[in-house]
């Protein structure tokens, strides 16, 4: 039998990241009331900050995993020079995203510019995804490392330019800050640990085939996230202008 070169997709992987989306967006809207002063609510402290932490988590360690997935399939079917230049077209443009909302943030609200977030972040992890694939226990001890750095300290205050690390001035906001140190290790981890329970792309584990209420849909999800990243925040402020103290200043 001809082995199949269609790249098969783990409904888990996509409902997995679809819960992150959900998280995302919940998130998102209580972030948008507590900032538009239309619900008295913190976003920035306890349950939410957790909240949002465990969003960012979730999304980057389920992206680390789907690398190892997308690279098992691109290693059968191309060169070297092929597989890296893959990796660098898509982690480039998805990179790229991210500098257009850098851009038009610094351009609406400076103070909280969002330099290097989630998008830049994940765009960086995919133009070096050929390096980090090779490796298999390098990958968790680099996480571990990376969480350790965070945890004692090592990344401090420092000059702007060294934004992407981890290090920043005093004073620095941003509505979306995901640097190097420690958030890389999540995605190191999801490569650790996708190599793990899925070598070679193929899943080691049974789970159910079955349908149950809000597969699809939230599979759906998960199979979109990107473009749902980029739409969900003009939808929700359309939705929430009618609320918005001095809501003219947006039309």
């Amino acid at each position: 039998m001809v082995e199949s070169h269609v790249k098969k997709r783990y409904w888990e992987i996509d409902y997995i990241r679809g819960i992150a989306v959900i998280m995302m967006v919940v998130f998102h809207l209580v972030f948008d009331l507590h900032y538009f002063d239309i619900v008295a609510i913190n976003a920035s402290t306890g349950f939410w900050r957790f909240f949002a932490y465990l969003t960012a988590s979730l999304f980057l360690f389920i992206a680390g995993v789907a690398l190892t997935l997308s690279g098992a399939h691109a290693q059968r079917l191309l060169s070297n020079k092929e597989f890296a230049y893959k990796y660098l077209r898509r982690g480039f443009f998805i990179f790229l995203l991210g500098m257009v909302l850098t851009l038009i943030t610094w351009i609406l609200v400076p103070d909280m510019a969002i330099f290097f977030g989630i998008l830049h972040l994940i765009g960086v992890s995919v133009m070096l995804a050929p390096i980090f694939l090779r490796f298999f226990w390098a990958n968790l001890l680099a996480a571990i490392l990376l969480f350790s750095a965070a945890g004692i300290s090592m990344v401090r205050e420092g000059p702007m330019w060294l934004l992407w690390f981890g290090v920043h001035s005093p004073d620095f906001t941003s509505f979306d800050y995901t640097p190097v140190v420690p958030w890389l290790g999540l995605i190191l981890l999801g490569i650790f640990s996708g190599k793990v329970l899925y070598p070679e792309g193929k899943r080691i584990f049974k789970v159910p085939e079955r349908e149950f209420p809000t597969r699809r849909e939230v599979d759906w999800l998960g199979r979109h996230s990107l473009v749902i990243y980029l739409i969900h925040q003009p939808l929700i402020l359309l939705a929430l202008i009618p609320f918005i103290p001095d809501a003219a200043l947006f039309i």
